[in-house]
């Protein structure tokens, strides 16, 4: 049976973990064909070493990073340095890490907020899935401008 794993962090304000979690329960397979192992860290800055464990003693065959930076300057480069490990981390394991991070600045109407994190977070829980089983999937949607939380760009040229 296949792994995903999914680590998140006691800084954001979101239990983005659960929405990784349930968005992967209602996949086909779960259960039979894979399973969600779930790791809760302090703050995005340990993401990268919480994956690669996934991944190493967790044999897990892709892992789903969520975080969500504060909007402070300090914030900002403390989210480019935690995705500079996650990059790093699926170097040394050639193995995907999906990193979804939900900038709190994003958004300053908390309920507009929440639908942000759980349509981010769910739609990339959707593609990890796609990576392992349908990769099909996303080759469908190539070059159309599909963003994850927020509406379409949609493609440059038709």
């Amino acid at each position: 049976m296949d792994r995903i794993g999914v680590v998140d962090t006691m800084f954001a304000r979101i239990d983005m973990g659960s929405i990784a979690e349930n968005r992967l329960a209602a996949m086909e397979g779960f259960g039979e064909r894979f399973e969600v192992v779930r790791v809760t860290v302090p703050g995005f800055k340990d993401l990268a070493v919480a994956a690669r464990r996934l991944i190493e003693k967790e044999d897990c065959a892709i892992v789903i990073a969520c975080g969500m930076p504060g909007g402070a300057e300090l914030d900002q480069a403390c989210a480019h340095e935690a995705a500079q490990g996650i990059m790093l981390a699926q170097v040394l394991t050639g193995t995907h890490i999906l990193e979804v991070f939900v900038h709190t600045q994003e958004e300053s109407d908390p309920v507009k907020f929440e639908e942000l994190c759980r349509n981010r977070v769910g739609s990339h829980a959707v593609n990890a899935y796609w990576m392992l089983y349908a990769p099909e999937e996303l080759r469908k949607r190539a070059g159309q401008g599909i963003r994850q939380g927020g509406p379409d760009t949609g493609p440059l040229l038709a």
